[in-house]
């Protein structure tokens, strides 16, 4: 009776405390979301404060893009060393102080400092809280992969809601309040983190050190195109929907309001997202969706008005909404080091996207430069059968 008792409270001990890690995993991906729809719904305010122009503005992403590369680079080598669980406490209070930092420039070299900083955290934390999912979502037995990313859109939806609530306070105040929150966040999560050892666990086992053949090499650098693609969708959402609106002549709440509507559609999608997949494929779901992102934006570019681009926004986030869920779960059949490798090379499509995008714009124009995320859906919807069927 009492050996029962010990395997009952241990049964017990353990659905307890991979229930903390899933929580404490929905808080780090909702806060993030938060904070970036906030940086990315007021970016016009940012230019104006500094006085600088679109060409000037992508400077300043690029220089966020640099600092993430490094904090990808960074994040890979502590995840594997110390476990991805020592990336999100730390890191996530720093990424919250350099939205604070943002608040208080007006230049453009103070801009540039503090974005590279914003950039450098934020590529830390989005290692570890991916690792870390992988890790959760293999202790379940069960896909939680799409949930989890649907917390990043959920805050995603506030901190656009709210960047487009607050449109009369100013982008200081907002940053300031909005960085400070998420920085205190973290740090009491802190203690929480040394009791969820599941965030830690290595998902494939010894079969994460084996070389993989050229196959699998293949389909690995596949996986990482394809996220790069995605996540290129998904920088140019948060750095340029507000800016594309404005040019439309919307009004400051309106341009906010469309990174807010692209994030909703993407939670909507992701709420579903394990259901659809259990039932149709990852394979099939993800097809479907880069079709619905590649017509719905790519046809709103060609409308030229305010409530189509609204409407593409949230087509293409429904679109692409499954689509880096499912591409990190199929890495994680290679083991953390794939699915590190996978992550990092697909969110130098986030950072480095928007950038090249006012790079294009630049030199063409905005509405046109926005062709590149629909053009690539369609490329997804075209390969990605290939990377997420198991071989």
């Amino acid at each position: 009776m009492s050996e029962r008792a010990a395997t009952a409270s241990a049964h017990t001990s353990l659905a307890v405390s991979l229930e903390t890690s899933r929580r404490l995993l929905t808080a780090f991906f909702a806060g993030l979301g938060a904070a970036m729809a906030v940086w990315g719904a007021r970016l016009p305010s940012v230019q104006d404060a500094a006085q600088i122009g679109a060409g000037r503005l992508s400077l300043v992403l690029l220089a966020a893009a640099l600092g993430m590369v490094a904090g990808l680079q960074l994040g890979c080598h502590l995840a594997h060393r110390h476990g991805p669980s020592r990336l999100l406490a730390g890191p996530g209070a720093v990424f919250g102080l350099a939205l604070v930092l943002l608040a208080q420039c007006r230049s453009l070299s103070t801009l540039i400092a503090a974005a590279t900083l914003f950039g450098l955290a934020h590529g830390v934390l989005d290692v570890g809280v991916n690792s870390a999912a992988v890790n959760c979502q293999t202790a379940y037995g069960r896909p939680i992969m799409a949930s989890l990313h649907a917390a990043c859109s959920v805050g995603g939806v506030g901190g656009a809601a709210l960047a487009a609530g607050a449109a009369r306070i100013s982008h200081t105040l907002l940053f300031t309040v909005v960085g400070a929150l998420v920085a205190l966040a973290a740090a009491v999560a802190a203690p929480a983190l040394r009791l969820a050892p599941q965030l830690d666990a290595d998902p494939a086992g010894a079969g994460a050190h084996r070389d993989p053949g050229s196959s699998s090499r293949r389909t690995v650098w596949l996986l990482a195109a394809l996220a790069a693609a995605c996540l290129l969708s998904e920088g140019a959402a948060l750095d340029w929907s507000a800016v594309h609106l404005s040019g439309l002549g919307a009004t400051e709440a309106v341009a906010a309001a469309a990174y807010a509507l692209y994030s909703a559609a993407m939670a909507v999608g992701r709420l579903l997202g394990d259901r659809l997949t259990e039932r149709y494929g990852a394979a099939t779901v993800v097809r479907a969706g880069a079709v619905v992102a590649a017509v719905g934006l790519g046809g709103s570019l060609l409308v030229g008005n305010v409530a189509g681009a609204l409407a593409g926004w949230a087509a293409l986030g429904l679109g692409l909404s499954i689509t880096v869920p499912s591409l990190i779960t199929a890495a994680g059949r290679g083991g953390p080091r794939t699915v590190g490798a996978v992550t990092a090379v697909g969110y130098i499509g986030l950072v480095a996207g928007p950038a090249a995008i006012g790079a294009l714009a630049t030199l063409t124009s905005l509405p046109l430069a926005l062709a590149l995320p629909a053009v690539l859906a369609a490329v997804v919807a075209l390969t990605s059968r290939r990377a997420l069927e198991p071989r």
